[in-house]
């Protein structure tokens, strides 16, 4: 490996370099300990320091130096591994430099021209791959030793490296940590013991920072049930978040199957990179924040100070700015922040008027409420927004002013003009023109504007203003405070604007916790949640959908048709046709947009709760909010995001309510019965009344709103809980707490009121109003920051995703062990190599053909399948006696034999079947399992296509009938089809009616594939210490079946003259011995004996049989399989 030219002033330092050849230019040079006369001593001790002090010579023992005569200084300008790839590059030197150097009069000019040559072919070589590294030269030489260290695949990325301790046990190995995109690596050699420690992402349990008495900071990793601990870390922050991005990367890719399309940073796994990683978990923390669609990126982000109107003073905040808004939060995050879609942005430009950007805030009828002018200060670094009502909003001392300024008249549609150096004052008075123009001709808005019409919607109402209108005329105090509430929020929009420029404070939040006003509910619900967003970017989507979807039978209509009237069944709304209508689109539509989703149980109470206070059309963007991006992966077949954040409530619980936690030290009873309070938003348990207030928070606050008030449940019932004997009476507890939460404050008669219908003991307890239960839970638990959930949630998903493959590993093995001889233990590393078998195909690609081998929805026996080019791989490298090649005929036989229902596709199940036959089976066993594998249709000469390596199993499988994209699924996407049940039960009825097949039962083969079966005897055997012996045996065999044929073809054609003068047996025998050997006419299509001849012969032949009953060792198997599978060429 060229390098950086580096100087070396003792060329013999610590005598720790041999010279191996040198000329007037160059040195080439050897490690002392390494090569010839190397080892000892001397040799652990250079190894110690080369890897304590990060010096490229661990890896690299062979180095070449430049020098000139007249100069004391040497330039290390090349390394190598081996002598063979340093000769090279000395070899190179003395082709293409050494004449060259002869031109030149002085040392300088030489060490000048050899340093700029070097540098060229470093930067040629690093051209395509480093160029987005921050330090290239460094990195060069980092990912030189991660390379030859690890001897991972060359398509695996290094992302970035660390000099770290790793602990084993109570000692620490200095080394160095490597992390790549796929795997976690770590290198250390300390005076002959060398640590190497490789971990995929996608098998670590736990990710966290830890802190104990030995180690003061420190990150422990926990995967296949062991502990790793990495200490003195000089940046360990920075180092577990790249570390948590990398997992969370990981998982997301290769179990939840995204592609990453709309994030160029990640959407190559070949490309990841550390800045990448950063810029992605920014936008990821951008989007949440701000609740903006997925499609949105970080692009800019400037600190300066914002003059709020509301408080009269400059807060210091960020502007952030991504490809269609403009935001805004002060420093804290929570003080204000307010979002500028560039849709509402119109360039406007009069004669002699200085060009401005006009935004316009529109209320949901599409109506302008106000309009904003942002004019742009050079001077002194400020943007004003002017707004209608003589106020200003105006950010100062921008940093990076000009980029903004310019990214911003890109997106409007507005070029940089000389009229932009007019004076402020002028600009300002220029701009209140135009907005009292437009006060006084409010038609002229909808001309600038160019607004347009709103998308049409199925229905136009909330089904709360169809079955329950307000009545105006009504003064009962319920009403007046309802309209006391109305009154307030329109103060808050008056100061705080309205629509999706509103500013976020305190004060909204406050006013979130005493309740939303009905009539203000489905606006707000749309604006918090960032909904408004998605409807006004997508026009007419939602129409569409429903048109597309209606009318179609799938697995998910059946379900949403099963739950349509149990959806709110005693609310009038969903008592007629109109809300189960409106309910059956918009959950239809949504199963129709999202397959991978579909539909899901709660899904219905939850889009029943949005028609009653939004428009049917807003509806289906408040449940995209909700399924996409506030609660992801809740609503799939195992509710991961659920199980998730009871692990998180469950942490919260540990810090919050330790008294509890004293009593109850099992937490897994807070998890079983919290389940239905985050799915459904605690709708399914409290009062529809008062669900829609805990409803009101989460929209706002997101989960962490469920988590605060799940806390303040348990702490009003603590002295109850802790009482409590077993489980039962905690629910009961919990269930007579909830039926006693009431909403005093609720306008809804009391046919709709759910609080008013229920058990007669309800009178029993006292009431709990749900205001004063949200204002406990945020006084006493609002200190928990949305950060810290988020943080928490990445965390425990590693756990939970583990969790759940961990189930699903050991109810396979619990079936499979009843059906194979191989011990428990043996069957778990089986899983494990077959598991990881299936991700090696996956790990450089984004969307693999494999990925669709893995669906969580299947039984447990089927969740994880090969396709051949992964089995040949694995059954490679674990089959006994090594007479499968990757990719081989052979191969592909074995696996057309396994493959029981012929999808193209074999379950673990099927795979260990083919080894238990090969390692425990009886020889007659054994002898059968070969003997079918020459069977057709599995070896019909006709239907054989040749083997290649670079030519995919699915051209090879010609007896399929394949789809386009090459993978065969058993059953269909979810959501998009049926499942065909019958055909289930007819399967399983023909598994428990099949019997024994026995080898009488086998058919006969012809001549052709009884030589082939011989033929795969000799790949057996081959490499055997008893390999001549085994090959006599296997002749002689061979010999005997042929001349019992030919005695046999004799006896039948008694007249027929021999068709050549060599005997068939002997020539039949030479065939089988030489693979290349072509068939005589004579012998096609003959059948030679029956399997039970054949059995006969080979019995007879004591070599054969002791070499079959000869048993294996598995685990060395096992543990060879371990260390190859990496590096075969076959996962690639």
């Amino acid at each position: 490996m060229w390098l950086k030219p580096d100087e070396n002033l003792l060329k013999n330092a610590f005598k720790l370099w041999v010279t191996e050849e040198d000329n007037k230019y160059f040195v080439l040079q050897r490690r002392r300990g390494y090569g010839e006369g190397g080892g000892g001593l001397t040799g652990l001790l250079v190894g110690t320091l080369d890897t304590v002090l990060d010096s490229t010579s661990k890896v690299a023992p062979y180095r070449i130096l430049h020098h000139t005569t007249d100069s004391q200084v040497y330039w290390s300008i090349a390394c190598g591994v081996t002598k063979e790839e340093i000769t090279e590059h000395w070899e190179w030197l003395q082709q293409n430099i050494m004449r060259t150097l002869s031109v030149f009069d002085s040392s300088e000019d030489i060490t000048s021209f050899v340093q700029g040559k070097i540098r060229g072919l470093i930067a040629e070589e690093g051209k395509a791959s480093l160029v987005l590294e921050e330090d290239p030269e460094k990195f060069r030489e980092a990912l030189f030793k991660f390379e030859k260290w690890f001897e991972l695949p060359p398509q695996e990325k290094l992302v970035t490296y660390y000099s770290c301790s790793y602990w084993r046990g109570k000692v620490p190995c200095q080394g160095w940590l490597y992390l790549s995109t796929n795997f976690l690596c770590f290198y250390s050699y300390l005076l002959g013991s060398e640590v190497k420690l490789i971990l995929s992402w996608d098998e670590i349990w736990r990710l966290e920072k830890t802190t104990n008495v030995i180690l003061t900071e420190s990150i422990h990793v926990q995967a296949h049930g062991e502990n790793h601990y990495f200490s003195m870390l000089l940046h360990l922050n920075e180092t577990f978040v790249i570390m948590e991005q990398l997992a969370n990367y990981s998982i997301k890719r290769l179990f939840d199957k995204e592609d990453f399309q709309r994030e160029p940073a990640l959407s190559d796994p070949l490309k990841i990179t550390k800045r990448g990683l950063e810029a992605h978990a920014k936008s990821e923390q951008f989007r949440t924040f701000f609740r903006l669609p997925k499609e949105e990126n970080l692009l800019e982000v400037h600190e300066s100070f914002l003059w709020v109107p509301f408080s009269h003073f400059n807060t210091l905040g960020k502007i952030c700015l991504s490809e269609n808004y403009l935001c805004f939060a002060s420093q804290d995050g929570s003080q204000c922040h307010t979002i500028i879609p560039m849709r509402e942005v119109r360039y406007y430009n009069a004669a002699n008027i200085a060009p401005c950007i006009l935004i316009n805030t529109c209320d949901e009828n599409g109506c302008v409420l106000y309009q904003r002018c942002l004019l742009s200060d050079p001077s002194s670094r400020a943007l004003t927004v002017c707004m209608r009502g003589k106020r200003a909003l105006r950010f100062s001392e921008v940093r990076d002013y000009q980029r903004l300024a310019n990214s911003l008249r890109s997106r409007c549609g507005i070029s940089a003009s000389p009229q932009h150096s007019a004076s402020t004052e002028v600009i300002r008075g220029e701009c209140q023109s135009l907005i009292n123009h437009f006060d006084d001709n409010p038609e002229d808005v909808t001309l600038m504007v160019g607004q347009k019409d709103s998308s049409k919607a199925v229905s136009t109402e909330a089904l709360m203003m169809v079955f329950h209108p307000q009545d105006v005329e009504n003064l009962d105090p319920k009403m007046l405070k309802e309209k006391m509430k109305e009154q307030s929020w329109n103060i808050h929009f008056s100061e705080y604007g309205r629509g999706t420029s509103m500013f976020f404070t305190r004060k909204t939040r406050d006013l979130i916790v005493r309740g939303v006003p009905e009539a203000l509910r489905g606006e707000l619900w749309m604006l918090f949640s960032g909904a408004v967003n998605d409807m006004a970017t997508h026009p007419g989507y939602y129409t569409d959908l429903v048109e597309q979807s209606l009318g179609t039978s799938t697995l998910a209509t059946d379900e949403i048709e099963r739950d349509l009237h149990r959806s709110l069944p005693e609310h009038p709304a969903f008592q007629s046709d109109t809300g189960i209508s409106a309910l059956r689109r918009v959950l239809t539509a949504y199963a129709y947009r999202n397959p991978k989703i579909g539909y899901c149980q709660a899904m219905n109470i939850l889009t029943s709760v949005l028609l009653l206070y939004a428009k049917e059309e807003e509806a289906f963007w408040l449940l995209v909010a909700v399924c996409e991006r506030m609660l992801p992966d809740y609503f799939n077949r195992r509710i991961i995001g659920a199980l998730v954040d009871q692990a998180v409530f469950e942490d919260l619980i540990r810090e919050n309510l330790p008294q509890l936690v004293e009593h109850m030290t099992d937490l897994c009873f807070f998890s079983s019965v919290s389940l239905s309070w985050f799915l459904t938003l605690f709708i399914s348990v409290l009062p529809i009344e008062s669900a829609v207030n805990v409803v009101d928070c989460f929209f706002y606050d997101g989960i962490k709103a469920i988590l605060q008030l799940g806390l303040a449940v348990l702490d009003y019932n603590m002295e109850a809980l802790i009482s409590c004997h077993d489980d039962a009476e905690a629910v009961t507890i919990l269930n007579k707490f909830f039926d006693s939460v009431t909403n005093k404050d609720s306008p809804l008669p009391p046919t709709v009121q759910q609080a008013l219908v229920g058990s007669n003991d309800k009178a029993s307890h006292v009431s709990v109003d749900i205001s004063e239960l949200i204002r406990e839970a945020y006084e006493k638990y609002g200190h928990i920051r949305s950060e810290e959930v988020e943080t928490s949630r990445k965390r425990n998903k590693l756990h939970v995703i583990q969790t759940l493959e961990d189930t699903t590993k050991q109810n396979v093995i619990r079936v499979v062990t009843q059906e194979v001889r191989f011990g428990a233990s043996q069957l778990d590393e089986i899983y494990n190599l077959f598991k990881r078998q299936h991700f090696l195909c996956c790990y450089w690609r984004i969307q693999s053909p494999a990925l669709l081998h893995h669906d969580p929805s299947l039984a447990y026996l089927d969740q994880y399948q090969l396709g051949f080019q992964q089995f040949s791989v694995l059954f490679s490298l674990l089959e006994p006696w090594a007479f499968c090649s990757p990719k081989s005929t052979l191969s592909l036989w074995v696996f057309r034999l396994i493959d029981e229902n012929q999808d193209g596709l074999v379950n673990f199940k099927e795979f260990c079947y083919a080894l238990d036959t090969l390692y425990g089976a009886s020889f007659t066993n054994k002898l059968k399992f070969l003997f079918k594998l020459h069977l057709p249709p599995g070896s019909s000469i006709q239907h054989l296509i040749p083997v290649t390596e670079d030519s995919s199993h699915l051209s090879r499988l010609a007896a399929f009938d394949l789809p386009e994209d090459g993978v065969i699924r058993k059953t269909p996407e979810r959501g998009r089809g049926k499942v065909d049940l019958q055909a289930y039960l007819k399967q399983w009825q023909n598994e428990i009616l099949k019997k024994e097949e026995t080898i009488k039962d086998l058919p006969r083969i012809n001549q052709s594939q009884f030589i082939h079966f011989s033929k795969t005897l000799y790949n057996i055997f081959h490499g055997d210490p008893e390999e001549e012996p085994l090959y006599r045996a296997v002749a002689h065999v061979t010999s005997l079946l042929l001349r019992m044929e030919e005695v046999g073809r004799r006896l039948q054609e008694p007249s027929s003259p021999p068709a050549s003068t060599q005997p068939a047996a002997a020539a039949a025998a030479a065939a089988a011995a030489t693979p290349k050997k072509k068939l005589p006419a004579l012998w096609r299509g003959r059948t030679p004996a029956a399997p039970p001849t054949v059995l006969a012969s080979l019995l007879n032949e004591p070599t054969i049989v002791s070499f079959f009953e000869r048993p294996v060792d598995l685990q060395t198997k096992l543990g060879q399989a371990r260390v190859a599978q990496l590096k075969l060429k076959g996962n690639k």
